[in-house]
């Protein structure tokens, strides 16, 4: 199965709130560490595949917000 930028995109949040979590609860220093090296990492992996995406669409900067249409004048 093919990864998409948005499976990568949750991958990357999901390792990254662990790491927060991590710290909140006192965990040894090198788990934090070796998980931020890590979720660091998968960062740019996910920036990297996130614009090389091949989406298209047909919207433009005109057509404003896509979860609120406006009317066209």
């Amino acid at each position: 199965m093919r990864f998409s930028a948005m499976n990568w995109l949750a991958l990357t949040t999901l390792i990254l709130v662990t790491v927060t979590i991590f710290a909140s609860m006192n965990m040894a220093f090198n788990w934090i560490f070796y998980l931020t090296v890590f979720g660091q990492t998968i960062l740019v992996i996910t920036v990297y595949k996130v614009l090389t995406d091949d989406y298209e669409t047909d919207k433009t900067f005109e057509d404003f917000y896509e979860d609120k249409p406006m009317p066209k004048e």
